[in-house]
């Protein structure tokens, strides 16, 4: 998934992902040349990092 798509995916500006790069909170990135590719399985266990946990009762 290239930066455009992972933004869209996360309903977040482009230049959000360009700055999480920046200060090392984005998820894991190949760099193919000058394009970044995000792996499903790497977006996926940056997600579940992020997860919060709901009231416990």
């Amino acid at each position: 998934m290239g930066v455009e798509e992972l933004a869209e995916y996360l309903s977040v500006p482009v230049q959000t992902i360009y700055d999480w790069r920046m200060s090392g909170r984005a998820p894991r990135a190949y760099k193919f040349g000058k394009h970044l590719r995000f792996a499903a399985a790497d977006i996926a266990e940056w997600l579940e990092q992020r997860h919060e946990d709901g009231p416990h009762e």
